[in-house]
């Protein structure tokens, strides 16, 4: 079978590709994160409102991907990522221009829907069309493009919200996700063996409760939830914390503080080629480590101890978001990119119950309460990790 194999040039284009695909979706799914502040004095509304510019996104993001990526099984991958990019692209350019909250916010529900179709099926194009040995690899490259879409979006928007104002952001954001759009769906190669089926809504809907009914990967999209939740969560509040004294940082200052998403550019990827050489159970279990000790640090009220704690804090998620997500792809047997459109359906519900929930803790109990919070995430994730190794234990002998 001619897979795509690691040094080849196929294997530079479609990692190429679907890092361009992961910038685009990425950069403008999470635009609206450092401007949370922003939101809450421009608009004259709280922090937990404030957030929901993202919840509301990553949510309705959620329940897409369980459609679409099912929908690909019988109509393919690269058509509908392409146009998820172009129009994702486009919606912000609406987006920027939108005269208040309430349209903005419409707006967003639209993009959420309209996001699925890269996230929903990138995955599975990798598991069908990289050999089995370079897909950890090929998996860490494509999720360090989520890194940097999610750090050049935040630092593009709040430099320009500093310099001129946070549509002229946005706007910025739209134009390089469209020329970029054109990148993907140059350079992706067409899929080899993708085999098209026919639409069974009851079939999908089996294959969906077979999924479900695997303990391993049930706890595999637990393992989505409750990391990403944690991950949210943190990115949320900081930047209220940042702009307020004792630190009163800028909005250009904060957006360049998540230049620190470039260590998990590196821990995606180093990661997931340390899985495949030491063992996806081991490496996932140091990664839930190393974010609860970076959480503890970010509790220091100095400056450049709480910028470290962020910084080993996103070094262990990608590095267990790597791992999980690319587990997620050979441990199903069936419908994988339905598998994995169901561990980011979980992966994005947390996104959204912890951004939302999070707020309650930041007005109520501080930094310290969304710390709180964060450390209940991760001991329920050491549970899960233990839980799925007894099972896979259980299913070999």
């Amino acid at each position: 079978m001619d897979y795509i194999k690691r040094g080849t040039v196929n294997f530079r284009n479609a990692n190429l590709a679907l890092f361009a695909g992961a910038f685009s979706t990425f950069a403008n799914l999470y635009m609206t994160q450092p401007l949370l502040p922003t939101f809450t004095e421009v608009f004259h509304i709280s922090p937990t409102v404030a957030s929901l510019s993202l919840s509301v996104t990553t949510l309705t993001l959620a329940f897409s991907m369980l459609i679409i990526g099912s929908l690909s099984e019988a109509w393919g991958r690269k058509k509908i990522m392409a146009f998820s990019m172009f129009a994702g692209a486009i919606l912000t350019l609406f987006i920027a221009l939108a005269p208040n909250y309430s349209i903005l916010l419409t707006l967003r529900i639209v993009q959420g829907i309209v996001f699925a179709g890269l996230p929903a099926i990138a995955m599975a194009y990798l598991g069908e069309e990289v050999e089995p040995k370079s897909l950890g690899i090929a998996m860490g490259l494509y999720i360090s493009g989520n890194t940097i879409g999610g750090l050049g979006g935040r630092i593009i928007v709040g430099t320009m919200t500093d310099l001129f104002s946070w549509r002229i952001g946005m706007i910025a954001i739209g134009v390089i996700s469209f020329i970029v759009s054109f990148a993907f769906y140059f350079l992706l190669p067409s899929s080899k063996h993708f085999e098209a089926k026919k639409l069974n809504v009851k079939g999908l809907l089996h294959s969906m409760i077979l999924h479900l009914k695997d303990p391993a990967l049930l706890s595999l999209f637990g393992l989505g939830f409750l990391l990403m939740g944690s991950f949210v969560t943190l990115y949320n509040y900081i930047g209220f914390q940042l702009v307020a004294p004792p630190f009163s940082l800028s909005q250009t200052i904060v957006g360049w503080i998540f230049i620190i998403y470039l260590v998990g550019t590196f821990s995606s990827t180093w990661f997931g080629s340390l899985s495949d050489r030491f063992g996806k159970y081991k490496m996932l279990v140091i990664a839930i480590v190393i974010m609860f000790i970076g959480g503890i640090i970010t509790l220091e009220n100095h400056l450049l101890l709480k910028i470290a704690g962020i910084a080993i804090f996103t070094f262990g998620f990608f590095g267990g978001h790597s791992i999980a997500s690319s587990w997620v792809g050979r441990r199903a047997t069936h419908d994988k990119a339905q598998a994995s459109s169901l561990y980011l359906f979980f992966y994005y519900v947390g996104s959204s119950v912890g951004g939302t929930v999070g707020g309650i803790f930041w007005t109520v109990y501080g930094w310290h309460g969304v710390i709180g919070m964060i450390i209940s995430f991760l001991l329920a994730s050491f549970i899960l990790a233990f839980y799925l190794r007894k099972t896979l234990h259980e299913q070999a002998l």
